[in-house]
């Protein structure tokens, strides 16, 4: 028996989610004295695979086929479903991203499972039971669940809720290649084309990120919060007040229908803090907020906070930081 951990990667490039994913799985694993294996899917995936025993994995399945030449969602889910029915293993996860909770539910409803969504802990003492503890309303609500089944258990983890450990033991990683039996009909959700809106660091990876809010005022005011980030090498994110009055494309929303951000450091200036912004911003290492209301939501959960006005304080920080530099 084993634990398999879908691992999400774009033509060869593993995703960091897929990390966490693993960190899960090979604790899990662990808990459940079984082996843990990696599994993934498409071209590139053996230059995918390289770093996975490091981070836990005992084996790696390698998924080609020649219909398989970047992602879809039917073509992974039906591949993962033949490898699942062949190996017979005790549970099965990835991560919570967009693509991981497609392809596991895809699973699921193939073999017709129960899947539970976006899980932080799984308490497996009970084998037919397990006690999960999900994510739900975007981060507001944690949710006490029992995933109940004969069958294998299907799962993903939720995105940012664990933090990505290379395993302390050594872990083999012997890759193994699997060939699934797929029909021409699931080819037709497969990528076809790609345009490349950004490079380099984005709002979802950057480790610095400096936030804007209604108090900033415009949006030609958010020219200091620029400035400030190129000098701390990050990127600049709003709230969704900002994208409502225009100043900010919603690319930069940091929140629950934006992007949910894990910097190591997140500057949030002039923004209250309503719920579904920090559902986004929750992440991070560490939040410092700059506000004239001690009172708002951000300060309050805030681990450093400015109570003062964000455009004297901005620029006299960028100002410190230039003479540091110099």
């Amino acid at each position: 028996m084993s634990v398999l951990v879908l691992c999400d990667h774009d033509r060869g490039a593993l995703a960091e989610a897929s990390l966490e994913a693993l960190t899960f799985g090979r604790r899990l694993a662990n808990d459940l004295g079984v082996a843990c294996s990696g599994v993934l899917i498409g071209e590139g995936a053996d230059n995918a695979s390289t770093s996975l025993a490091s981070y836990g994995a005992d084996s790696i399945y390698l998924v080609e086929h020649s219909l398989l030449t970047d992602y879809g969602p039917s073509a992974w889910g039906e591949s993962l479903v033949q490898l699942v029915n062949k190996v017979g293993p005790t549970a099965v996860l990835a991560c919570g991203t967009d693509r991981g909770n497609e392809v596991i539910a895809h699973l699921a409803a193939s073999i017709d499972a129960p899947f539970v969504a976006n899980c932080l802990t799984a308490d497996t003492t009970n084998p037919s039971t397990w006690l999960m503890t999900r994510v739900q309303w975007g981060g507001s609500l944690l949710e006490d669940s029992e995933l109940s089944t004969e069958q294998v258990k299907i799962f993903t983890v939720v995105h940012h809720g664990i933090e990505a450990e290379q395993s302390e033991s050594s872990n083999s990683g012997q890759q193994e290649s699997f060939t699934p039996e797929l029909d021409e009909s699931v080819g037709q959700t497969i990528v076809a084309d790609r345009v490349v809106l950004t490079q380099g660091i984005t709002l979802s990876t950057s480790p610095v990120v400096v936030g804007g809010g209604r108090g900033v005022g415009s949006a030609e005011a958010f020219a200091p919060l620029e400035e400030l980030a190129e000098e701390l090498n990050g990127v600049v994110g709003c709230s969704r007040a900002v994208t409502n009055n225009g100043w900010r494309p919603h690319s930069d929303q940091v929140g629950q229908t934006g992007t949910r951000i894990a910097p190591q450091i997140y500057i949030a200036n002039g923004i209250s803090g309503a719920i579904q912004h920090w559902v986004g911003a929750m992440a991070a290492k560490n939040i410092l907020a700059i506000n004239i209301d001690p009172e708002a939501n951000m300060v309050a959960k805030a681990g450093y906070a400015v109570i003062g006005d964000l455009h004297q304080v901005v620029p006299a920080v960028l100002e410190e930081i230039r003479r540091r530099k110099s």
